[in-house]
């Protein structure tokens, strides 16, 4: 059985010589692999600052919580942000992990956090190289994936979990979407060597089976998304599977059906045509040509792979991202463009290695200065990312006027909130505090598995509205047990004035920490 992902070493036949690049093409590519080992190590050196400041925009609140809830109670954690006993899917292996971590050593929520960066980066970029080594034999091939993956993106920067931008990346290296897009890409490169390897034996096939339900587990996105980089790594074949192959290949599948069954935290399969998700992820798409402008450039070495191999991995992987986000916009299904990178990620390693294979010397050189240039554009396009390891007084002033901001601490609440204590507060602040061990009436975050998630939104919005009379925000408080109120100044609810409210501790950005009476 033969593959296209075919890793082993050419040999020369009996009584011929193997032919030796010349000496000054050896030197020429020498020094490009030290070129591309230098921007690498220069990048990586960057994501450790961001990892020591671990900025603070997005879904860092629930993962916090998601820690918090099972180092506390690793049976029954209940809902990571309310005080809910439901199920969440953020409950997954890597999760439970982390939280051993904190309960073996100690370690403050947000340092932990600090650790899952540490190992979640090195193994993506580990895993780039790996499955880009199943493509091409080039030494340089890899390292320019990785910088293709970073920066091959377009004119606006983009902040999903899933993504892996450097924008992205430099706000969600400790998000389990890093973890699970590290190990979905040595998942595809294990995929790749064992359906070429007839050594893989049983054992092998389980275990790659586990891989891929491990990596669903941890984010369901993602494990959409190299679901898809697997059927192109089975379409690649040239020849059909011997029957040993297909029973392995058979048993690996059943085998991770059940461990996404059996998992004991959240029912993985009840994720299956959830509602809820359309409206926020409409972004995606209304934005899309901002932030893939620079893609067409990897879609051309797309092309050239398909003229070459209809059954090429790379290409099967992007069109089957493309039939699925194309799905999305004709029906209305904004949650598909979750699968956006199963569009990008394929044309971003094709073009790395169109860079340094693709044809001849002239057509590589045109193709690699293109490629340059647009990975220059790609930089300049997300220096917002600087705002998260430079004091605001040294950015350079296009920089500082983006807007862009690191996180905002809530220690200055946990000398007073206990763990599990209840807060009202407003939807912003409500993405934070449960972070540092409090619960808040409304889930800051969509919750399809919280069943009174909208009455939670509406009397919060109820306590703050303007002409709520008082008895009714009373109520609410002793509805859902409430013991703080954290508020901005103007943000309306009882006044600081009121005898159900006692100030504890003025914080910053005007937010008061209000006790209730009681």
């Amino acid at each position: 059985m033969s593959s296209v992902l075919d890793t082993r070493p050419v040999v020369p036949r009996s009584g011929s010589r193997r032919r030796r690049p010349p000496r000054r093409r050896l030197l020429g590519v020498d020094r490009l692999v030290a070129a591309l080992n230098g921007a690498v190590l220069l990048v990586a050196a960057t994501f450790t600052f961001m990892i020591v400041r671990l900025p603070w925009i997005g879904d860092m609140g629930v993962h916090a919580a998601t820690i918090e809830r099972l180092r506390h109670d690793l049976v029954h954690p209940g809902n990571p942000m309310v005080d809910s006993p439901t199920e969440s899917p953020y409950y997954s292996p890597w999760t439970v992990f982390l939280a051993l971590l904190a309960k073996a050593t100690d370690l403050d929520t947000f340092d932990v956090l600090r650790c899952a960066a540490v190992i979640s980066l090195p193994l993506l970029l580990s895993g780039v190289w790996h499955f880009t080594r199943t493509l091409t034999r080039h030494r340089g091939a890899p390292q320019l994936a990785v910088l293709c993956l970073l920066f091959l993106w377009g004119g606006e920067s983009l902040l999903w979990s899933g993504f892996l931008g450097f924008f992205s990346l430099s706000l969600n290296a400790s998000y389990p979407s890093t973890f699970a897009a590290g190990l979905g890409f040595h998942f595809l490169a294990l995929l790749a060597r064992a359906l070429h390897r007839t050594s893989t034996g049983w054992a092998g096939y389980l275990g790659l089976g586990g891989l891929w339900a491990v990596t669903a587990l941890i984010h369901q996105f993602s494990g959409v998304v190299f679901t898809f980089g697997a059927l192109g790594v089975l379409a690649s074949l040239r020849t059909w599977p011997a029957r040993t192959v297909r029973l392995r290949l058979g048993a690996a599948l059943a085998f991770g059906l059940a461990v996404l069954a059996a998992w004991p935290y959240y029912s993985f399969f009840s994720l299956i045509g959830v509602g809820g998700l359309e409206t926020i992820h409409q972004d995606l798409y209304w934005r899309a040509k901002l932030r893939f402008t620079l893609i067409p450039i990897g879609v051309l070495a797309l092309a050239l792979r398909l003229r070459r191999n209809r059954r090429d991995p790379l290409v099967i992987w992007f069109l089957l991202g493309v039939v699925t986000v194309g799905a999305g916009a004709v029906l209305g299904k904004w949650s598909l463009g979750r699968a956006e990178p199963a569009v990008v990620m394929p044309a971003q390693i094709a073009a790395a290695i169109c860079a340094v294979e693709g044809g001849r010397r002239l057509f590589r050189l045109s193709f690699g200065a293109v490629l340059a240039a647009a990975l220059a554009v790609g930089l300049w396009a997300q220096k917002d990312a600087l705002n998260f390891i430079l004091r605001e007084d040294a950015l350079p002033k296009a920089v500082a006027e983006s807007g862009v901001q690191s996180r905002i601490s809530y220690t200055w609440t946990t000398p007073y909130v206990e763990y599990g204590d209840v807060l009202m507060t407003g939807p912003w602040t409500a993405q934070k505090i449960p972070g540092y061990g409090g619960y808040t009436v409304m889930a800051g975050y969509p919750d399809f598995f919280l069943p009174d998630e909208k009455q939670r939104i509406t009397d919060t919005e109820r306590y703050f509205a303007p002409g709520t009379p008082r008895e009714e925000r009373l109520a609410i408080l002793r509805k859902y047990h409430v013991k703080w109120v954290l508020q901005w100044g103007p943000e309306g609810g009882l006044s600081g004035k009121d005898p159900a409210l006692r100030l504890v501790k003025k914080g910053p950005n005007a937010q008061f920490l209000y006790r209730v009476a009681g």
